[in-house]
């Protein structure tokens, strides 16, 4: 079998203070007909980045609501996940095709993780990205109803990829994307079903935490806790843009000499451009003693992140593409001034002007800090604006509702809760 996950015990009671009645009450009400569903998740890592951040949320709050779920990690070796990588980056619009042999590979572990599978055991089977999309091909057809979930920016996609996928993913019974925008222009797709991720307010990452201990947390890392600091926390990876990020603090150093910078991510197996991109971006700090470069490597785990955030002067997302971009709902949530990319999943969660700053360039980027630095005042009023529009729109109730209201569809139950598809 393959690897399962375990996600420990959530409660939805717990979420009570922060969604509002009607939701806890409607999720309980979507819930009642699922009692005792088996449900298997398919995603190809159980750490690094926001698919495996929502999972072991929304996991434990399926099994707490009477569903009977599993998370299970697909088996890969490097040249698999090289070829995963190009996928995701050519899904992103990188012009970098597939070689006869990485198509051959991929397609032999959909078959060697099919295998894997008892598939007879699960009413529905919900898979992440494209990792493991081809497994249906080798297990579709039975009682099981099937739910692919794509996580990225597919608004420009390279054709010849996407067209590699297409096949597999028209055998499901539902594919779900972050935005409209997102849904390739083809035919014969499934019903394409639209829903933003969401962010555990509860989680160790998002949970309260004061100024006093964030500050005393990044001490020990070595930031200067009585001088500023600008914050990205993300992937090493080019669409997330840190090489741009550094080139915006290196602007504002001109204006504020006292200025830091962290960069703050994760090393995820299936992510074999990680390590290099870290030498990319460390070799371009250049030895810079205020920038700080630091992940799960130099021991920062989800506390952690929380403090850089909560410290930050400002929290930057510079992203060049992005599907949705949680860490922007995270910064919100504490009540920090965010300066993010004007594109993809970002613009949802950012009103540039009213609940944050949307940019377009490393230059846009330091004007907005330095807007930041210079009246923090105003800079926090757009902030506590984005808190409460991240608590109507990107919290995990929501997210657990939504999922519930399209496994009912998906079996042809009729419970009148609104779900926004685009039919085939």
């Amino acid at each position: 079998m393959l690897q399962l996950v375990n996600v420990g015990h959530k409660s939805l009671a717990d979420y009570a203070t922060i969604a509002t009645r009607g939701l806890m009450d409607e999720i309980r009400s979507l819930a009642e007909p699922l009692a005792g569903a088996r449900v298997l998740e398919l995603s190809a890592t159980a750490f690094g980045g926001g698919v495996a951040e929502i999972q072991y949320t929304l996991v434990p709050l399926m099994q707490d609501v009477g569903l009977d779920v599993e998370w299970r990690i697909i088996r890969g070796a490097d040249e698999f996940f090289a070829a995963t990588k190009t996928i995701h980056n050519a899904l992103q619009g990188n012009p970098q095709g597939l070689t006869d042999a990485q198509r051959a590979c991929f397609s032999d572990f959909q078959e060697l993780n099919a295998r894997e599978i008892e598939i007879d055991e699960y009413d529905f089977v919900v898979v992440h990205d494209p990792q493991p999309v081809g497994v249906i091909d080798h297990l579709g057809g039975g009682r099981a109803k099937w739910a692919w979930r794509g996580h990225i920016d597919f608004s420009t996609p390279n054709d010849d990829v996407l067209d590699f996928l297409l096949p597999s993913v028209r055998r499901y019974d539902a594919v779900i994307f972050h935005l409209a925008e997102y849904v390739p222009k083809r035919e014969g797709l499934p019903p394409c079903v639209i829903w933003p991720p969401a962010i555990d307010p509860l989680a160790p990452k998002n949970m309260a935490l004061s100024l006093e201990d964030a500050a005393y947390i990044v001490d020990q890392f070595g930031i200067d806790i009585g001088r500023p600091l600008l914050t990205q926390v993300s992937r090493f990876d080019p669409w997330k843009d840190p090489l741009g990020v550094i080139d915006a603090y290196r602007l504002v150093k001109e204006e504020v000499a006292g200025v830091q910078l962290a960069l703050v991510g994760s090393m995820a197996h299936d992510d074999p451009e990680g390590l290099e991109f870290w030498d990319q971006t460390v070799a371009y700090a250049d030895g810079d003693p205020d920038i700080f470069i630091l992940s799960n490597l130099n021991n920062v785990g989800s506390v952690e992140v929380n403090a850089f955030q909560v410290h930050a002067a400002a929290v930057i997302q510079k992203s060049i593409k992005e599907g949705f971009g949680l860490t922007v709902s995270e910064a919100l949530w504490k009540s920090r001034p965010t300066v993010a990319g004007n594109v993809g999943g970002i613009v949802t969660q950012i009103e540039n002007g009213r609940t944050g700053w949307l940019v377009d360039s490393s230059e846009d980027c330091a004007g907005a800090c330095l807007e930041i630095l210079a009246d923090p005042g105003a800079a926090r009023e757009r902030a506590l604006a984005g808190k409460e529009h991240v608590r109507k729109r990107f919290l995990t109730p929501r997210l657990l509702r939504d999922r519930l209201a399209l496994f009912n569809r998906l079996v042809g139950r009729d419970t009148g809760a609104e779900l926004e598809v685009i039919a085939a």
